[in-house]
């Protein structure tokens, strides 16, 4: 597939997981990718270079998202980059527990401020150049706001704010710029679960069993060229919220 030959993508949080599954998906169609990252570095390097094999141009750009200068060096630098940008996919997140009474104000602007408040100030820098090309927006959700685990709350909070954002952008950028977000279910699960962790999250889906991270890559990409659907948060899930 080549239909998004000649477009640019950033991906933010691009270098590993669910981010590289991403920039993957849009590279295999086509896109030139601009990856970010904040720590990730040499792994980073190893997502270019799978990007492009695919034949596509790609390069990377490191922030820190909880910061607002960072934000908008980010989006300046894919712009630059290309001379255009078609594509933002706000992925970069960040997530952990937090049980009520063990929560530190800390905490709580870490999570808010890298999944919420970053995702709002880089695509506030990026809709010029979206208006220009008449592009998309693709949020990265949760379907834990709908049905909600326990001890996450703020992280949870922050990804509900990606949904009211998603709608409240979708409404703000509108003509130009469609905005979408997609909400993984049980797809990619943390580093340090046990593989009864990894079974009892299948188990609570209709199709009894984990999505991929290629998964949530393919959706992307679909609300990337959808040309009819803004506003939507499309669960990717299993049937997790029916379960």
């Amino acid at each position: 597939m080549s239909h998004l030959s000649g477009k640019v993508a950033l991906v933010t949080g691009g270098a590993r997981r669910l981010g590289r599954a991403i920039a993957l998906a849009l590279a295999e169609s086509g896109a030139n990718v601009m990856i970010h990252y904040h720590q990730s570095a040499s792994v980073a390097e190893q997502t270019l270079a799978n990007l492009r094999a695919l034949g596509i141009a790609a390069d990377a750009v490191q922030g820190d998202l909880s910061n607002t200068s960072d934000c908008e060096r980010v989006v300046d630098t894919a712009v630059a980059r290309w001379g255009q940008l078609d594509i933002l996919v706000n992925n970069s997140g960040i997530w952990g527990p937090t049980p009520v009474g063990q929560t530190s104000v800390e905490r709580w602007d870490e999570l808010l401020n890298t999944n919420l408040r970053g995702t709002y100030f880089v695509s506030q820098r990026a809709a010029p150049a979206l208006r220009a090309a008449h592009g998309a927006i693709v949020n990265i959700a949760d379907v834990g706001v709908t049905k909600p685990w326990r001890d996450h709350a703020p992280y949870l909070a922050s990804k509900g704010g990606i949904v009211a954002l998603t709608y409240a952008l979708a409404c703000d950028l509108a003509p130009e710029v469609r905005v979408n977000a997609v909400a993984p279910g049980p797809v990619l699960m943390p580093d340090d679960w046990s593989t009864q962790q990894g079974q009892s999250a299948a188990s609570s889906t209709l199709l009894k069993r984990l999505g991929s991270p290629a998964d949530i890559g393919a959706a992307v990409r679909f609300l990337a060229t959808a040309d009819y659907i803004t506003g939507v948060v499309l669960p990717v899930d299993g049937g997790h919220l029916l379960a």
